[in-house]
């Protein structure tokens, strides 16, 4: 005890820790609680306490980085590759090469953390410089330090709206000066301190933050898993490792799914600690030796792949987190899908790139339906793997989808399971994807067989299901999968925001313009396409042929749902979603419409169709249907929900100003996301998108909650004051409109609260969604 005094009182600490709490508008109490947490800190004063100091940079500068600096760095898109996940992004530093570079002509060389290098010296040699080291031995000469002093001596403008001298474009010039660069960046960008284009550090932050580089930047790995967790470990390990040919193949399909996932244990009680599923050259029982390949699904160069579950060190960014539960109903699920039917697997495929990129080729001795259901069972997980995966910017990827649009699932084994695998069976080669190209220069001749591969098997699809149409039709609305009466997968709602995507459970918002229905060879082969088969490091070629492909699905999808309608709506239904297409896109239109079944759900009223089939399908999906999102869900007045129900009501103007995505927090009530459906006359082309724009048609859609992971602009509102607000909106007609509503309800990028209400934001969020919620990416946030 006397040692603990001494190093309090023989170091600063004492004054930091007042300044601190009052700060943070701590009581008495929890002064004295940080007393006890800061502690630590005291550690220079003896040897003796450096793994203290260690730990206590861990335990507060860590939650400072994560909410001042993570914001913006963090994923693929982080600037100048600076990862601030983990202190191993950190201190690999920065590099000057893009990620996302749609202009590359051949695919870039592979810089992901954890895989691609294990030392400094490995990663200099990609390319990357530290920011935490000094040059001089002073450590307020290291890039962090004097970009964040760079900030404290150039704060932002006074003004609301900054200066044009600040680029807040995502495609903007990054600037990455190393650290012997940095005097001449400081020169010409003295404003462009950290954090970029928002409020400096308040003094106790920015304090805390040199100190800790001052130290060293003290830090010590995240404490190893704790006893109570190594049954599980041991368990499922056990589980993804035995040795006979079924389970090796289904443990190779669960990876090439789930290699994204944050897995984590919820038996017994178990801390949230959360896993990445890796490939390793050692079995249990071993160090983890991680196999890094391009594609989760390329060859291992091992003879045996033993699958290991690998603790992150990441903290949670709310744009890739993915929670997954390993619990005993997941492992009986799976038992029961996989290893409970009879069936033989012979011989283990390959990885030649033509057989591992097809996944109906690859896992076409494990059974079709057990595959769907798997992929089922948590649907929004194997959806969100698209929106959530490596594209974190995705404007190649993303504007090949409206900006919001529902999605449902045919329902599993409607068909003989054998008639099904062997129909699966036969269209393997036709279902072949782009992942297996090289991603080399755009093939004419690749794309065209990819396209004609696509006309084939639409065309056997549509045999197959008119050989059963009398079945289908005896069942109709039941074709479309219930959730099995409670599960809330059933029904999704996917939103674009122009480069940026978000996908929740249930049917959110008014009507959209297009719903989509999702049998298994769409949703695996988006899941190929999109996600395990996507290169965000490939070049221009492999995006725009994923992108084109992508097309095919996407419309396949839509015309499955028309499929529900009687004929004489679908031609109507096709003119409006597709006006102004391109003519290539036309012969597939037709193939759709022509190849198609007769409707497949009767309707009485033929013009009434759409209105009666949305209908029956709530109906049919009443007991799967989440409202977590409706107003009525919250617990604002009924004046309030009142008002903001006029916001879907919107169309025109007032929706085209405002930005895709707003978070309106209200005080004492918790949070809603406002989301802008913005219109296009199609979406058949990734080029010459604003000469399609319809702005006219532009709507609005409110929720309760989080919804989008980037926030376009946040207002702050007391509840009593929503009509006015909601009243505001509504008389929108110009920009200069919308800056006076900014004025009143905003906060901008340049308030001086901003960091402030941020906290609050990110607290709400960890306190509504304890399990799904991660840091906010402020990239997009407007200067308006």
């Amino acid at each position: 005890m006397r040692l603990v005094l001494f190093a309090i009182f023989s170091t600063k600490l004492l004054p930091f820790l007042y300044l601190y709490a009052r700060a943070i508008n701590r009581s008495q109490t929890h002064v004295c609680l940080l007393f006890m947490g800061f502690i630590s800190y005291a550690a220079h004063a003896s040897e003796d306490l450096s793994s203290n100091n260690q730990q206590a940079a861990r335990s507060t500068i860590k939650p400072l980085i994560e909410s001042r600096c993570m914001v913006c760095h963090g994923c693929y898109d982080a600037p100048c590759q600076l990862k601030m996940e983990s202190f191993e992004g950190l201190s690999r530093g920065a590099n000057k090469a893009l990620v996302y570079d749609g202009a590359r002509l051949t695919e870039a060389p592979l810089t992901r953390l954890y895989e691609d290098a294990n030392s400094q010296e490995a990663w200099q040699k990609k390319g990357f410089y530290s920011v935490l080291d000094a040059p001089q031995n002073d450590p307020m000469t290291s890039l962090m330090a004097r970009m964040l002093t760079l900030k404290k001596a150039h704060p932002l403008p006074t003004e609301k709206i900054l200066p044009d001298s600040f680029d807040f474009r995502l495609q903007r010039d990054q600037q990455c000066p190393a650290p012997d660069e940095f005097e001449q960046f400081a020169k010409k960008k003295p404003l462009w301190g950290m954090p970029y284009g928002l409020p400096a550090l308040n003094e106790q932050e920015h304090s805390l933050l040199i100190e800790w580089i001052q130290n060293g930047s003290p830090y010590t790995q995240p404490s190893l898993t704790t006893e109570h967790l190594l049954p599980f470990i041991n368990l499922w390990e056990e589980f993804f490792n035995r040795d006979s040919l079924k389970n090796q193949l289904v443990s190779r399909y669960l990876f090439e799914h789930l290699y994204l996932a944050n897995l984590y244990f919820e038996d017994e009680g178990a801390q949230t600690v959360y896993y990445k599923l890796v490939r390793s050259a050692t079995p249990p029982g071993q160090p983890i030796q991680r196999i890094a390949t391009r594609r989760p699904f390329d060859a291992p160069s091992v003879n045996r792949v033993y699958y290991r579950l690998w603790q992150s060190p990441d903290s949670l960014l709310a744009k890739t987190h993915m929670p997954y539960a390993l619990n005993a109903q997941r492992m009986n699920f799976w038992t029961s899908l996989f290893f409970a039917s009879d069936y033989e697997v012979s011989e283990l495929p390959g990885y030649e790139p033509a057989v591992a990129a097809n996944p109906f080729i690859t896992f076409q001795q494990l059974p079709p339906e057990s595959r769907y259901r798997f992929l089922l069972e948590e649907a929004e997980f194997t959806i969100m793997n698209y929106i959530k995966g490596s594209v974190c910017r995705g404007t190649v990827a993303l504007n090949v989808i409206q900006d919001r649009f529902w999605v449902l699932f045919a329902e599993p084994g409607q068909f003989d399971s054998n008639e099904s695998a062997h129909f699966l069976a036969s269209q393997d080669k036709h279902l072949q994807m782009p992942a297996s190209s090289q991603s080399g220069l755009l093939s004419i001749t690749d794309w065209l067989s990819y396209a004609d591969a696509q006309k084939s098997y639409l065309k056997a699809k549509s045999a197959f299901m008119k050989k059963h149409i009398q079945s289908m039709q005896n069942k109709g609305i039941d074709i479309i999968w219930d959730g099995d009466k409670s599960n809330t997968n059933a029904a999704l709602t996917v939103f674009r925001h122009h480069n940026s995507a978000s996908v929740v459970k249930g049917l959110v918002g008014t009507s959209p313009k297009t719903i989509w229905v999702i049998d298994y060879p769409i949703l695996e082969r988006i899941h190929y396409l999109l996600v395990a088969g996507f290169d965000v490091y490939g070049s221009v070629s492999h995006q725009a042929m994923t992108r084109m492909y992508m097309d095919f699905l996407r419309m396949e999808s839509e015309m499955n749902y028309l499929s529900l309608l009687p004929e004489a709506t679908r031609r109507e239904k096709v003119e409006f979603w597709y006006r102004d297409a391109i003519d290539d896109i036309q012969p597939y239109l037709d193939l759709y419409i022509k190849a198609g079944v007769p409707g497949i759900v009767r309707n009485s009223e033929t013009a009434n169709a759409t209105q009666q089939l949305e209908k029956s399908l709530r109906v049919h999906l009443d007991s799967a249907l989440t409202t977590y999102y409706s107003l009525n869900a919250s617990p604002l007045s009924k004046e309030a929900i009142t008002a903001l129900s006029r916001l879907s009501d919107l169309t025109g103007t007032p929706a085209t100003l405002l930005p895709e995505s707003t978070l309106i927090t209200v005080e004492g009530k918790g949070v809603l996301s406002l989301l802008a459906d913005t219109a296009y006359s199609n979406i058949s082309s990734m080029f010459d998108e604003k000469e399609r724009r319809l702005p006219n048609e532009d709507k609005l859609t409110i929720a309760t909650g989080f919804i989008s992971a980037y926030p376009n602009v946040i207002l702050s509102v007391p509840e009593k004051n929503i009509p006015d607000m909601v009243k505001s909106i509504e008389l929108l007609k110009s920009e200069h409109d919308y800056e006076q509503f900014l004025d009143q309800y905003g906060v901008r990028r340049s308030d001086p609260n901003f960091w402030n209400i941020s906290d609050k934001i990110l607290e709400k969020y960890r306190a509504k969604e304890p399990l799904n919620s991660g840091i906010l990416d402020y990239n997009r946030l407007d200067n308006r």
